[in-house]
């Protein structure tokens, strides 16, 4: 089995210029802890999450109105839409995250999480019992 056969193709996605606060509201919103980061031309530039958010408003003189491109990590960890799930799996545990984007070039396609992952992994265990 591949990405393409479970990740979540309707991404919550942010612009690089957009500001913490937006980005905050809007994962609390979809009830989401990380989401891409793109530039203008819809390529693939970072990942935002809510701790990493936190660690940042937490710093003296910092706001909600600071852009993204302040906050997000621009170390990317990505797969293809054609990577085996085991692949994806394994590079999700060591590098010990939960979700990455799923990519083609550098346009994000989907995102994927262990959940993700696990959900096919018991469909098809239940399935043969």
């Amino acid at each position: 089995m591949h990405a393409r056969d479970c990740m979540i193709h309707d991404v919550l996605m942010f612009n690089a210029n957009d500001t913490v606060e937006k980005a905050l509201a809007e994962m609390n919103e979809e009830k989401v802890n990380g989401a891409p980061v793109v530039n203008d031309n819809g390529e693939l530039v970072g990942m935002v999450v809510k701790s990493d958010i936190y660690r940042f408003l937490i710093a003296p003189g910092r706001n909600r109105q600071y852009p993204l491109e302040l906050v997000m990590s621009k170390q990317l960890i990505t797969a293809s839409p054609d990577e085996d799930l085991l692949t994806i799996a394994e590079r999700l545990r060591e590098s010990n995250i939960i979700a990455m984007p799923i990519v083609e070039g550098k346009q994000v396609v989907g995102f994927i999480s262990l959940e993700d992952i696990v959900d096919v992994w018991l469909e098809q265990h239940v399935a043969k019992s």
